[in-house]
């Protein structure tokens, strides 16, 4: 098994210390919201805020990334959020926080989350070849699962215990070391054809180069089909997640000190899936474990509706969140091989504004119809997922095998 580059290295380093923050802020940013109010529309446009930027900045931000230094664009993220946690974590000590600062701190957050996103995505074609995407997106989703769940998420749990603005020290201290290491990464590593090909680029009107992307992607029918399937699918698991911590607390009466344990022992799961995706994948097939994933998930989502207690929804959360991961490793891997690198950046952007960009409308629904009921939503967006992963388990098959094939040499703009 062939080791990954240095350059691949430090990105995976950067992005254990960027999910520890990530997975402090996970469990924290709710706590801290509840604390504040307990109006279940309010709680869902906490997860909406960190969504809408995918809907407003996802297209600009993918046509940036595909013409500035992707390196330096990808740090300043990470320096943003390192200032904001210790802004956040300042109004805590001084009595100054209100819901209001709060939504403007995820929105930024979730704003920042879009340029790293986009941005790491376009690199890591660069960093691995073909054969080694799979293996690459499974360490990755190792090191976020591992950290963000089982060390930063319980971290903290614990701090907020001691104080709630404590968490946001360590958030920051964590994006803040996340920047220091992806200004380490070597410059010719990202920078070989890309960096002769800049000076075109971005001679190039930005509304071209932008509208050439959406156009690429909206005649392309395998990815148009498979943007539009997880546009969908994404919608309805938002409508179903979005007061889940109030379920939780609520309903299964977890206290909210154990809420970060639960999200610790609910993302075993995923490390089984990280670690086993891509012998899986080669085992069975692409298409077929990703149709099977989708399928089984969202019906487990119906069975959450039912629970009455912690215990079986910790053991669901576990299957869920394993069957999530192979869904997200070999997703982002058939990505990969779908788009051309001096694309990607465009690309990614436009697909995740239709993805990502509904969330908001569905976690903002869910909260409004969990006044009725906090189990409604969760059985309601779980059958529209079935419904929906029913009627594409075939094209993802097909989808997988027509990645494997495409040869990006012959796409010019």
């Amino acid at each position: 098994m062939s080791k990954f580059s240095p350059a691949f290295n430090r990105l995976w380093s950067a992005a254990i210390a960027s999910n520890f923050a990530d997975g402090v802020l996970r469990v924290s940013i709710p706590l801290i919201a509840v604390t504040l109010t307990t109006a279940p529309v309010s709680i869902s446009a906490i997860s909406a805020l960190g969504m809408v930027p995918w809907l407003l900045f996802a297209i600009p931000i993918g046509g940036l990334a595909d013409r500035v230094n992707r390196r330096t664009f990808l740090a300043v993220a990470h320096g943003v959020r390192t200032l904001t946690a210790a802004a956040i974590s300042l109004l805590i000590a001084t009595h100054h926080l209100t819901i209001g600062w709060l939504f403007l701190a995820v929105a930024i957050y979730g704003t920042c989350e879009v340029i790293a996103d986009t941005t790491a995505q376009t690199l890591i074609p660069k960093m691995l070849e073909k054969d080694e995407l799979e293996r690459g997106n499974s360490r990755l989703y190792l090191a976020e699962t591992i950290v963000q769940d089982f060390i930063g998420g319980p971290t903290g749990g614990f701090l907020y215990g001691i104080a709630i603005g404590i968490p946001l020290i360590f958030s920051s201290a964590g994006y803040l070391v996340a920047c220091g290491l992806i200004l380490l990464i070597p410059i010719q590593a990202i920078h070989d054809k890309q960096e002769l090909d800049t000076k075109k680029r971005t001679q190039e009107p930005f509304i071209k180069s932008i509208k050439f992307g959406i156009k690429y992607l909206y005649n392309h029918q395998q990815m148009r089909h498979l943007v539009l399937m997880t546009t969908s699918i994404g919608f309805w698991f938002n409508f179903g997640s979005a007061t889940i911590i109030l379920f939780m607390l609520k309903t299964l009466h977890l206290k909210p000190a154990y809420f970060g344990l639960v999200v610790a022992i609910q993302g075993s799961g995923s490390i089984i899936a990280s670690l086993t995706a891509a012998k899986v994948s080669e085992r069975f097939g692409r298409g077929r474990v990703m149709g099977f994933s989708m399928v089984v998930q969202c019906a487990l989502w119906i069975a959450t509706a039912f629970l009455t207690n912690i215990l079986p929804y910790v053991l669901t959360g576990i299957i869920m969140a394993g069957l999530g991961t192979y869904w997200n490793i070999l997703i982002m891997a058939t990505y990969q091989e779908l788009i051309p690198n001096h694309l990607y950046g465009r690309i990614h952007g436009t697909r995740r504004t239709l993805v990502w960009g509904m969330m908001p409308f569905g976690s903002l629904l869910g909260g409004y119809v969990s006044t009725f009921g906090l189990r409604i939503p969760i059985f309601i967006g779980g059958v529209a997922g079935v419904i929906i992963s029913l009627f594409n388990v075939n094209f993802l098959k097909r989808l997988t095998e027509f990645a494997g094939s495409v040869n990006h040499d012959s796409v010019e703009e």
